[in-house]
């Protein structure tokens, strides 16, 4: 039997490797960014076309490579970050694997033009699919000129997976968000065809982030700094009152890379408790100076995650730090004693004689019956320098019948609206006996036969046993099914808002609105745009949620979505604006509701899974309801 065993060929190799390091233009514009980066480059101008997909050109006045390292880059693990394994542990530089120039040759054509500042004339490289095609001299600009071409065209597969180009395109600027905050004093332009979506001048963190993200924040964040021997944290923090319930910027770096860490998140978000609702998110920059001794970046191609030596010790210096700048900056409220309508507030003072304005009858008994009650008013009774009213001794005086109406009251709501509790067991005083349980339990049962458990799900009995509805995910296929035929027939009728509301978009959201802005507008938007990311929503189509929501939620739907039909965006429209007027978790719902909600749900053609493919009914068949009893 001959041997099977064989090294793969290179070609081979990097594709396999390209798999893990380039998932999508945006990491090629990650990898060429910061390989700029390291090369000490202050000016980077990335150029983009159709989303990445025929053109991801990245130019920058770098070092710069020689003919023999401008080959030797592209092979796999070359590299001049790293030479020996101890160096994996006090890294200054974005890139040290020596993986992504051959991943990226792997999947595309390559033409790069690079020239040292001390030399004269440059070189062109032209690779094809990891094939070096030529190699000769150029005259060119001091620095690299890197451009990538026909993204996958050696892999139809995974080219063909790419998603549309409105959703690569905000990829690619979230991307371009990260590295161009990492690196304050580097002038980026980000143009993509032909139109230029960002200049950005060197500055200061602050600038940066302004420059970004839009000038509203300048005076939206307060800065948190702090230094010890085992980290030093600098950067910004939002007031509470400007967190946002969507597009929450929150950024963390550590040594200038930017880093995933939910247990900072969760430390950051700590600090906002009992300042800001539950559902609000605040706005955060921050970055940590560690010894790189300290951490691991070699766990994942991409580098996002990191590990941390001292990450306890960090969290509680993390937490103090914000904590100290939200009290320094006045995020609590705290009370004004300084009020010019302020009440005055006596000083106490033990030896002077109390003076009452109300005088006691120790011989009144409210719980008394009216025909005994024994009550002789007193000759000084004032309630705050006035007499009593008429109603107030007639209360007093007929207690029983004030009672008596209270109950009924009670009865009568109760007799409406079972609560959750008497629904199963009909026990409300648990001195109660076992015959006076079921009995209760058998009047409480809705005439209905629909129960809300937790207000959250529906039971309700079929033919093989008792139906488990969600309640949430019922409403939404019910809501998706009615946009749906109403985008069919054009039935989305725009309704003009009384005042125009304002919404302000990241921007890779932005980057969205152009492809978006026909299908919002069949949908019954009427939409201006305000710049600075900004835009008014002047009409919206008549749905009983907040267009602001409704807008956000249509626009994360195309990011997220990864089908090109060409009816997919008015599915994904339809599907976040059935998301935003779908009845909530914990929304307690009448019988009737529940009634309409059921019927409304079986009379569709697919009333068990949502759009998205989750489940909606769940049948527990009676025999498993009789195994739990036998």
């Amino acid at each position: 039997m001959s041997d099977i065993i064989r090294l793969l060929p290179d070609s081979v190799a990097n594709q396999i490797a390209a798999g893990e390091v380039i998932q999508r233009p945006a990491s090629v514009v990650k990898e060429l960014v910061e390989n700029a980066v390291d090369a000490g480059a202050t000016s980077i101008d990335i150029i983009i076309k159709d989303a990445g997909r025929t053109l991801i050109q990245v130019v920058d006045n770098g070092s710069g490579m020689s003919d023999t390292d401008a080959r030797m880059a592209f092979e796999r693990h070359a590299t001049s970050k790293i030479a020996a394994a101890a160096d994996l542990f006090s890294l200054h530089t974005m890139g040290f694997r020596g993986e992504a120039l051959a991943s990226i040759a792997a999947v595309a054509r390559v033409d790069l033009r690079t020239m040292r500042h001390d030399s004269s004339v440059g070189t062109r490289l032209i690779i094809n699919g990891s094939a070096v095609e030529s190699q000769m001299p150029e005259a060119c600009a001091p620095g690299s000129n890197m451009m990538v071409k026909n993204l996958f065209f050696n892999v139809p597969a995974r080219r063909k997976f790419l998603k549309k180009d409105s959703v690569e395109l905000a990829n690619i600027t979230r991307e371009f968000e990260r590295l161009a905050l990492v690196n304050p004093g580097v002038e980026f332009t980000l143009v993509h065809n032909d139109a230029v979506l960002h200049k950005l001048i060197k500055g200061s963190f602050k600038q940066r982030i302004v420059d970004l993200f839009g000038k509203m924040l300048d005076k939206q964040l307060i800065p948190v700094e702090t230094s010890t021997s085992i980290v030093t944290i600098k950067g910004f923090i939002s007031l509470p009152q400007f967190a946002r319930r969507r597009n929450a910027l929150q950024y963390l770096t550590v040594n200038g890379r930017n880093m995933r860490h939910p247990y900072f998140h969760k430390a950051v978000m700590t600090c906002y408790e009992n300042l800001i609702p539950a559902e609000l998110q605040p706005n955060y920059f921050l970055d940590f100076q560690v010894d790189p001794a300290t951490i691991d970046v070699n766990i994942h191609p991409t580098k996002n995650e990191i590990k941390f030596e001292d990450e306890q010790a960090i969290w509680q210096i993390l937490v103090a730090a914000v904590k100290e700048s939200l009290g320094r900056f006045n995020a609590a409220e705290g009370i004004d004693f300084d009020c010019l309508d302020a009440p005055e507030i006596p000083v106490f003072s033990p030896n002077a004689e109390a003076e009452h304005q109300v005088e006691l009858d120790p011989g009144y008994n409210p719980f008394a019956e009216s025909g005994s009650q024994t009550y002789s008013a007193p000759e000084k009774r004032t309630y705050f320098s006035s007499k009593p009213t008429d109603a107030l001794r007639a209360a007093g005086s007929d207690w029983n019948k004030l009672y008596e109406d209270f109950t009924a009251e009670a009865g009568k709501r109760s007799d409406s609206r079972p609560s959750a509790i008497n629904s199963f067991t009909g026990v409300d005083d648990p001195d109660d006996n076992q015959d006076n349980i079921f009995q209760n339990a058998a009047e409480q049962i809705p005439a209905n036969n629909c129960i809300q458990v937790k207000n959250r799900f529906i039971l309700s009995p079929s033919r093989s046993g008792v139906m488990v509805i969600d309640q949430h995910r019922a409403h939404l296929r019910v809501l998706y099914d009615k946009y749906i035929a109403m985008i069919s027939q054009g039935s989305f009728s725009s309704q003009r808002l009384l005042f125009p509301e304002v919404v302000t978009l990241s921007p890779a959201q932005n980057a969205v609105m152009e492809i978006l802005l026909p299908v919002l507008t069949d949908l019954g938007f009427d939409l201006a745009f305000l710049g600075d990311n900004a835009w008014s929503i002047n009409g919206a189509p008549p749905i009983e949620i907040s267009p602001v929501d409704t807008l956000i939620k249509i626009i994360d739907e195309e990011i997220d979505g990864g089908e090109t039909a060409e009816n997919t965006l008015k599915n994904h429209a339809a599907l976040a604006m059935a998301k935003g007027a779908a009845v909530k978790y914990g929304q307690t719902l009448t019988a009737e509701e529940m009634e309409h909600l059921l019927s409304d749900l079986f009379k569709l053609s697919a009333p068990n899974f949502t759009p998205d493919g989750k489940l909606i009914v769940s049948v527990i068949p009676t025999e498993d309801i009789v195994k739990l009893f036998s």
